[in-house]
């Protein structure tokens, strides 16, 4: 059996921010190149992992395995409003029995947000995909990760944590928004 393949994936601001002061993902930080490519990849993940104000709001959505995030059980359970979640307490149980409770052994995980569920996979991701839109500026959002402030970016978040720069891609050449996947060497 293959093992999972943890990918990330998130868009932030010139600071490294994902959501605004109220903790809202901002039109802002929404194009249309950056959608693609998200709802691109989600389509071919196995399951998606995200917190519960995190979210894609996709066609596509209702139809994808997931794991959200939560105090409210003990380990994991079966989600009462959507039968394609799983509940899980990382306090109460490790992320594999998670993911064998939502009935996914092998693949690709996509974790989406936000930045509690981001920080737990640091050291676990196998590609990280930061697509950044230079020109939005939020200040006093909300980072992507633990520890990015305005002396710390996300790239730096990343590589000590063990992962490298990448290829990159333009997704919305107007605005300059582009995609880099950071990629863990599994080599050394």
């Amino acid at each position: 059996m293959a093992p999972l393949r943890i990918e990330g994936y998130v868009i932030v601001s010139a600071e490294g921010m994902l959501a605004d002061a109220r903790n809202v993902m901002p039109n802002a930080l929404k194009f249309d190149g950056d959608a693609k490519f998200f709802s691109a990849a989600l389509d071919r993940a196995d399951m998606i992992v995200h917190g519960r104000n995190s979210y894609e709001d996709q066609p596509n959505s209702p139809k994808r395995r997931r794991i959200i995030l939560t105090r409210g059980v003990k380990a994991f359970a079966p989600d009462p409003d959507n039968p394609k979640a799983t509940l899980w307490n990382p306090a109460g149980a490790p992320f594999d029995a998670a993911c064998g409770a939502a009935g996914v052994k092998s693949g690709t995980v996509a974790i989406i947000g936000g930045p509690v569920v981001f920080g737990m996979f640091l050291d676990r991701y196998d590609t990280f995909y930061l697509s950044q839109a230079p020109h939005v500026h939020l200040p006093d959002g909300e980072p992507c990760f633990p520890g990015v402030t305005a002396a710390r970016s996300p790239q730096q978040v990343l590589a000590a944590h063990g992962l490298q720069p990448a290829e990159s891609e333009v997704l919305d050449p107007a605005f300059d928004v582009t995609v880099t996947a950071w990629r863990r060497n599994r080599q050394s």
